[in-house]
Order: C-alpha cells, then sequence, then structure tokens
C-alpha cells in the first residue's frame, strides 16, 4: 500500500512525536516525580507564555546576540589563518601540537584563564566561546584546503593559472564543503559555551542564566522551556548552514 505523499513529508516529525509520547507516558504513569517532570503540556505553555508575555523572549535574543557575535570573531580570525596553515603543509605541521591540544581542551577548562583576562563580564563569554568555536573552524579550513584535489590544481597550473588563481578558484572551492562543516561545528559549539558561561560566569540574562535560576527554585516547567528555547535555536542554526551549503556547496563531492 502506498502512503500519500504528505505523509513522507512528515517523517522528520516522527522522532518528535515520539518523544513527545515517551514523555506524556512516562508523567502519566507517575514514573518520575511530577515536580521535576512536568507533562509535555505544561512545559509547551510555560515556553509559549515566555515567549509571547514573558522574558523568556529577551533572553532568547541575548544568547543569539552573544552565539554570533563570538561565531563571527572566530569566522574572521579562523579562516584566514586555516587557509595560510593549510597552503603550507610543513607550516601546519610545526604547530598541529598546539592546535590539537587547545581544541581537544575543553572550554570550561578555559573559563578561570579568560576571567583573569577579561573579568567577569561579557567580554569573557564572548571570547571564550569565539576561542573554541575558531580551533573548530581552523582546523576543517585547514585540512579542507589541504585536501583539496591535486588533479584539479595540476590542471589550473598546466593551463598556467596565476597561483593566486589557482588558490581562490579551485583550491578554496574544492575547501569549501570542509569549511562549512567546520562553520556547523563551530557555531553549535559557540552556543554550548555561551550558554554554559551565561549558567557560570555571572550573567543576569541568557538562556543558560535562566535554566539554572528556574532550576534552583524547582520552577521545571520554566527551565524545561528554556531548555527547548536552546535546542530550538542550536537546530535552527544548523539547519541555516545546511541549507545555505546545500545553496553555495551543490558540487560538493563531484
Amino acid at each position: 500500500m502506498k502512503l500519500p505523499a504528505w505523509l513522507y513529508r512528515l517523517r522528520p516529525l516522527l522522532g518528535v512525536f515520539i518523544l513527545i509520547a515517551g514523555w506524556a507516558l512516562i508523567h502519566a504513569a507517575g514514573a518520575v516525580d511530577p515536580v521535576l517532570l512536568p507533562s509535555p503540556a505544561e512545559a509547551a505553555g510555560a515556553f509559549w507564555n515566555g515567549m509571547t508575555q514573558g522574558t523568556l523572549g529577551a533572553d532568547f535574543g541575548k544568547t543569539i546576540v552573544r552565539t554570533l557575535s563570538s561565531f563571527a570573531i572566530a569566522l574572521v580570525v579562523a579562516v584566514p589563518l586555516g587557509i595560510v596553515l593549510g597552503a603550507s603543509q610543513r607550516l601546519y605541521e610545526s604547530i598541529e601540537f598546539a592546535i590539537d591540544f587547545f581544541r581537544s581542551t575543553p572550554a570550561s577548562a578555559m573559563f578561570p584563564l579568560f576571567l583573569v583576562i577579561f573579568g567577569a563580564g561579557e567580554q569573557t563569554k564572548i571570547a571564550v566561546a569565539a576561542f573554541g568555536a575558531a580551533l573548530v573552524i581552523l582546523f576543517n579550513v585547514a585540512y579542507g584546503v589541504m585536501g583539496a584535489r591535486k588533479q584539479r590544481q595540476l590542471a589550473a597550473r598546466v593551463m598556467r593559472a596565476p597561483r593566486w588563481r589557482v588558490l581562490t578558484d579551485v583550491t578554496l572551492l574544492e575547501s569549501m564543503p570542509q569549511v562549512f562543516v567546520g562553520m556547523r561545528s563551530g557555531v553549535s559549539l559557540a552556543l554550548v559555551i555561551v550558554i554554559v558561561a551565561e549558567m557560570f560566569i555571572g550573567s543576569t540574562d541568557g538562556l543558560g542564566q535562566r535554566v539554572m535560576n528556574a532550576q534552583m527554585v524547582f520552577d521545571m516547567p520554566e527551565m524545561y522551556a528554556a531548555i527547548f528555547a536552546a535546542g530550538a535555536l542550536g537546530y535552527a542554526m544548523n539547519l541555516i548552514f545546511l541549507i545555505a551549503e546545500r545553496r553555495f556547496v551543490h558540487w560538493g563531492g563531484k
């Protein structure tokens, strides 16, 4: 039996339906204390009220600003540096240990250092998120440039294309799929670090601070609403980059 086309379009929502149904069943069965696990309707109501009448929308916007600011800084620093390092494998190998060391270090472990340098203010949250995102973007850009197909580079040189044209018209275009992977990973990591920083670095607004405050006073619907907002923001950012990649890097893998 062939299913209608509209059912196929709803397939991405199947996981959401299963999650909400499982949550509702657990709540109805009383398997978890209702104080700790409110019903999906209560959490959704808190989310809607917070966005339309409360301050959840303002905290949501503040987290977006911090995330995009840190991501923009990371992009401006990491992309040119990644291109330079990727174009010279010897140069990259000379500092590869430092890049991998800091990339493997949890960003939360760097909070004390950034607090000493920038103080407990807005700059610290943005700087530490930019640092973590920049390392991920740098790594992917460098490997994208180094992994560009040599045959196309050689063909361009045989046709006597200038070195800068080989770099811009062949190498960079070849590396774009990997660059977008780095950008998607970078913006997701920036969001994670910003929310964690909002929890622990003297913040008075933002989704991270809202989650912590709601948890401390056992306002669980409010806490889940803030978690939903953070998850929706992360999903939306990832989706935007996926759409942009399909639109502008349609030749990837060809």
